[in-house]
């Protein structure tokens, strides 16, 4: 087992994002674990544990269990999440700001007028 691939970045995810990336549940991965198909680290975040993955491991699980075009699918489902969640996440921005142009344009005015 090579310790690089557990550090280098994007080769490891956990198992919480490997659900959400890769259409798995967690017993399906807890499954995979004990049969030793996916390699596992267990990590803590600020006191809560957490399983590391090696990614690559999770993608030929994912191919395994379901084929390519469902993966395929899955991966664009979770781009389109990804997509949408920085859409909705830059409309929040702009009204925010709209209302900060609004209070600022109001004070300007005020200042003008008085």
């Amino acid at each position: 087992m090579s310790d690089a691939r557990w550090t280098q970045q994007g080769q490891s995810l956990s198992h919480k994002n490997a659900c959400k990336e890769f259409g798995f549940d967690e017993q399906d991965l807890f499954e995979a674990i004990k049969d030793g198909k996916l390699q596992c680290q267990l990590h803590y975040a600020h006191g809560n544990p957490y399983y590391k993955l090696l990614r690559a491991e999770v993608e030929a699980l994912a191919l395994e269990m379901r084929g390519p075009r469902s993966m395929q699918a899955q991966a664009l489902d979770f781009e389109l999440k990804k997509v949408m969640h920085e859409i909705n996440s830059l409309k929040r921005k702009l009204a925010s700001l709209e209302k900060e142009k609004a209070r600022l344009n109001e004070a300007k005015t005020k200042l003008a007028a008085g």
